[in-house]
C-alpha cells in the first residue's frame, strides 16, 4: 500500500503549499479510501477465499482417511424349527454388537486430474489479486477525480469572487455618475441586477462544492458519509489543479498489455479455462487407488437358541487392496464436456482480443483528447490575460464616462467566459491524465 500511495504523491507533483491545517491531501484522500471503501473491502474478501483454497491446494494428492464406529443393542423372539423336526423357540434374546473401523483411499492415479485442480487454484488466486488491483485502480482514479472536482469548483468560486469585486465597482460607479447627474438610473438598476445575479451564481457554487465533498466522503469514509449530520466542509482542498503534460501515446500502449488489470484478468480467465480443459480430459483415462481399512467387530449374545451359534464373537484385522476404475461407456458425457471447455478457450481468447482491442482504441481516444485539452488550456491560460486586461480598460473607460454600460457588460461577459473555459479546460484535461494513468494501472505500481 505504501507504495501505491508514493507512486500517486509521485504522479501529482510535490509542489504545491499545504499551510492551512484543514487542508486534504489527495494522498490523505487516497488513504483513507484504501483503508475503508466497500468496494475494495469485497474485493478483498473474494480475494481471501480463492487464498484459503490456495493454501490447502496440495490436500487434494493426500488419501482420504475416516473412522466409524457403532453400538447396537437387540432384544428378539426367536423360533427355529429344523429338519430334523425339532423346534427351538425362546422369547427376550438380547444380544449386543460393536463395530469399528479405520478406512484409507487415495487416489494414485487419475489422469492428472488433481494436479489440474491444483493449478487452476494457482490461476484463482492470481486471478483474484488482479481483481483486488483492478478495483483499487479504479476507486483511486474515482478518488482523484472526485478530489480535482472540488479544486475546480473551488476555482470557479474564486474566480467568482473577482468578478463580484469587477460588478461591485460597476455599480459603484452607476450610482456615483448618476448622483452627479452624467449616470441614468437604468445603469444602476442593471448593475444591482447583475450583481445579484454573480451573488446568487456564487450561493450555487457553494452549494455545489458542498455536493462534491460528500461524494469524495462516500468514497473515502462511506459510512461517516451516511449520517445527514456529516459536515461537508470539514476539510478543503489545494488551489491548483496539477497536469502531467509529457505523457507519450508509445509508453502507454506499451504499459497496456503488461500493467493493464483487466487484461491481466482476461488472461488468467483463458488459463483458467485451460486447467479445466485438462479437468475433463482427464475423465478419459482409468483411476487407479489404493483401500485400507482396520476393522473391528464384537457380537455379545446373552442366550442362544442355535447350539451351534456363539455366545461371544470377536473379528478384528487389517485388510488392503488396490482398486482400478477403467471408464467405458459414459453417454459420450466426456467428450462432451471437453468439447464445451475447448469452446470455452475460444470464448475466452475472443474476449481477450476484443478487450485489447478496446482498450488500445480507448487509450488512443483518451490520449487524443488529452492532447487537445492541454492545448485548450494553454491557449486560455494566456487568453484569461487578453480578457482581464481588457475589462480593466473598458471599466477606466466606462469611469471616464467614454463608453456605454452595454460595452463594459459585453467585456464582463469575454471574462467570465474565459474564467469558464480555461477552469474547465484544465479539469478536463486532468480528467484525461487520470484516465490514461487508469488505463496503464499506474495507480498501483
Amino acid at each position: 500500500m505504501k507504495r501505491i500511495l508514493y507512486t500517486v504523491a509521485f504522479l501529482i507533483g510535490s509542489g504545491h503549499s499545504l499551510a492551512a491545517q484543514r487542508i486534504l491531501t489527495l494522498e490523505e484522500a487516497i488513504s483513507q479510501t484504501l483503508e475503508n471503501n466497500w468496494d475494495i473491502r469485497i474485493a478483498r474478501n473474494d480475494s481471501i477465499v480463492a487464498a484459503i483454497d490456495r493454501q490447502y491446494r496440495n490436500a487434494g494428492l493426500l488419501p482420504n482417511l475416516n473412522a466409524n464406529i457403532g453400538q447396537g443393542f437387540n432384544n428378539n423372539d426367536q423360533y427355529q424349527k429344523f429338519n430334523d423336526g425339532t423346534i427351538r423357540e425362546r422369547n427376550d434374546v438380547q444380544s449386543s454388537n460393536l463395530s469399528g473401523n479405520i478406512s484409507l483411499s487415495w487416489t494414485l492415479f487419475d489422469g492428472g486430474r488433481m494436479f489440474a485442480t491444483r493449478a487452476r487454484l494457482d490461476e484463482l488466486l492470481a486471478q483474484g489479486e488482479w481483481t483486488i488491483r483492478n478495483q483499487i485502480n479504479n476507486t483511486i482514479a474515482d478518488v482523484v477525480n472526485a478530489y480535482y472536482r472540488i479544486v475546480q469548483l473551488s476555482q470557479q468560486s474564486i474566480a467568482l469572487e473577482k468578478q463580484i469585486a469587477v460588478f461591485e465597482e460597476r455599480e459603484k460607479l452607476a450610482r456615483h455618475k448618476l448622483n452627479i447627474g452624467v449616470g441614468s438610473k437604468p445603469d444602476l438598476l442593471q448593475s444591482q441586477i447583475d450583481l445579484n445575479s454573480q451573488k446568487s451564481l456564487q450561493l450555487s457554487i457553494q452549494n455545489d462544492i458542498l455536493q462534491a465533498k460528500q461524494a469524495l466522503n462516500r468514497l473515502m469514509l462511506p459510512k461517516l458519509a451516511l449520517n445527514e449530520h456529516t459536515p461537508s466542509d470539514w476539510f478543503e482542498v489545494i488551489k491548483d489543479i496539477p497536469i502531467q503534460t509529457d505523457l507519450s501515446l508509445g509508453t502507454i500502449q506499451d504499459s497496456l498489455s503488461i500493467n493493464n488489470p483487466q487484461l491481466q484478468i482476461q488472461q488468467l480467465n483463458i488459463r483458467l479455462a485451460e486447467r479445466t480443459l485438462q479437468e475433463r480430459k482427464a475423465d478419459r483415462y482409468p483411476t487407479f487407488s489404493f483401500n485400507s481399512a482396520y476393522n473391528f467387530n464384537r457380537l455379545d449374545n446373552k442366550v442362544v437358541v442355535n447350539p451351534f451359534q456363539p455366545l461371544f464373537s470377536r473379528n478384528q484385522g487389517l485388510n488392503y487392496g488396490f482398486t482400478a476404475s477403467v471408464p467405458l461407456f459414459n453417454q459420450f458425457r466426456v467428450r462432451r464436456q471437453i468439447e464445451q471447455a475447448k469452446q470455452d478457450i475460444r470464448f475466452q481468447e475472443f474476449r481477450f482480443d476484443q478487450q485489447n482491442l478496446n482498450l488500445r482504441l480507448g487509450a488512443w481516444n483518451a490520449f487524443q483528447r488529452y492532447l487537445m485539452l492541454i492545448e485548450s488550456w494553454k491557449l486560455e491560460e494566456k487568453n484569461i490575460l487578453l480578457t482581464e486586461e481588457n475589462v480593466q480598460i473598458v471599466l477606466e473607460i466606462y469611469r471616464l464616462n467614454s463608453t456605454t454600460l452595454l460595452q463594459l457588460k459585453e467585456a464582463q461577459r469575454s471574462l467570465q467566459e474565459a474564467y469558464d473555459r480555461l477552469i474547465r479546460a484544465r479539469f478536463q484535461a486532468k480528467l484525461a491524465e487520470t484516465e490514461l494513468l487508469r488505463l496503464q494501472g499506474k495507480f498501483i505500481h
